[in-house]
């Protein structure tokens, strides 16, 4: 898909996301008309002919050109003059990379010039050395980024990772289906909605809540035996029948449907989900949340290194960062992005979703970097169990 190619609303629905989003307040006067900002940038001058661009991204993860209003990659064409592709081919990070494993195993290049990774997998592809490092001396912006955000442990130079966005794994689920709030894993699997449960096909987010809901520290996890018991309790799970299935993230159409009553879910989606459909709502379980980051990465012999390090600077500033985040209400990695925040809505800069305070990130854990060994007997087990 195009950056001027958008999805059409969801069937039955009249309101796209951007009126929805308008009608709660959380665009207001961000939202850029072509013609002011023609105006503002100055048309496309400065324009670098001939150079394109490709990201692949996972979806709903960007704003879009819609009702007038121009999104962060017609912005950025409009800004550069590159021919610049936006397209959301990534569903999950394991389907993306049996994908794309046999292209960059043989030492040929992919099309994609970045792709967003989750960091874990992100990790992988550069000790498999299938990614470039970035080209930081022209991406200025990248001095905007959060210090939480700065050196993760699977790319501890940041030579490698620009992050797009953090977010957090909890419980989705539909009021109008559950008929009650939910606020534990247990509650999540009562008997009564058996057959009615969705699973994130995100190991890490399924079995890392399932593990915290027993007691398990998935920041320390070393060992397959460590998690066993998050294992064991999801495979009676799907044998008593309580999961409708196992998806990516094209889950949302499910949880507004009701044929989901709860599933694990990604705090900025529910979110947007919630716009269409006030019955969905997102919640840390009681025994807390996984907390994760997706993150923009070269793959070996990207073409247009110069052109997505363009990319790259045009999301770093605030500015640009701040009408990403009042979309998709995921955390920012950018700095500054809260005061641009507050201009455009107040309630979204007080959203300890998007903005965590200390009492939140207790609230959270991160899912331990496993070695290659464990991770294999990790993705067994759990493949085992969703049938992948």
């Amino acid at each position: 898909m195009t950056s001027s190619q958008q999805r059409p609303s969801r069937p039955g629905r009249g309101l796209t996301r951007r009126q929805l989003l308008m009608r709660a307040g959380a665009l207001g006067a961000a939202g850029f008309s072509l013609p002011a900002f023609l105006a503002a940038c100055g048309g496309d001058d400065g324009a670098s002919d001939g150079e394109s661009l490709l990201f692949e991204n996972w979806t709903e993860y960007i704003d879009p050109t819609e009702d007038d209003l121009i999104g962060t990659a017609d912005r950025f064409i409009a800004a550069t003059g590159i021919n610049f592709t936006y397209s959301e081919a990534y569903n999950s990070n394991n389907e993306y990379f049996a994908k794309i494993q046999p292209v960059l195993g043989r030492g040929e290049i992919i099309e994609p010039d970045i792709i967003a990774p989750t960091g874990w997998m992100a990790g992988r592809l550069i000790n498999l050395g299938w990614c470039d490092t970035l080209p930081l001396d022209q991406i200025p912006n990248a001095a905007n980024l959060e210090d939480s955000f700065k050196n993760p442990a699977w790319d501890p130079t940041g030579e490698y990772s620009l992050p797009w966005q953090g977010g957090f794994a909890g419980i989705a689920y539909n009021i109008d289906v559950t008929g009650r709030e939910i606020r534990t894993i247990e509650e999540m699997f009562s008997p009564e909605f058996a057959g009615r449960l969705g699973m994130n096909s995100e190991m890490r987010d399924t079995i890392g809540l399932i593990a915290m809901s027993l007691g398990i520290e998935i920041g320390s996890l070393s060992t397959f035996e460590d998690a066993a018991p998050a294992f064991e309790f999801l495979e009676r799970a799907k044998a008593d029948g309580f999961i409708r299935r196992f998806h990516g993230n094209d889950y949302g159409d499910d949880l507004i449907n009701g044929n989901f009553a709860a599933t694990f879910g990604w705090s900025g989606d529910v979110a947007q989900y919630a716009l269409e459909n006030d019955a969905v709502r997102f919640v840390f379980p009681e025994s807390g949340a996984t907390s994760w980051a997706d993150t923009m990465v070269m793959p070996k012999g990207a073409r247009n290194r110069d052109a997505a390090a363009k990319w790259m600077n045009f999301v770093y500033d605030p500015e640009q960062a701040a009408q990403i985040a009042a979309w998709v209400q995921y955390v920012s990695p950018v700095k500054g992005v809260r005061e641009e925040l507050a201009k455009i809505d107040a309630d979204l800069a007080d959203n300890p979703l998007l903005f965590p305070d200390e009492a939140t990130l207790a609230r959270t854990q991160s899912f331990a970097y496993l070695s290659d060994e464990v991770e294999a007997q990790y993705d067994e087990a759990f493949s085992r169990i969703t049938g992948a």
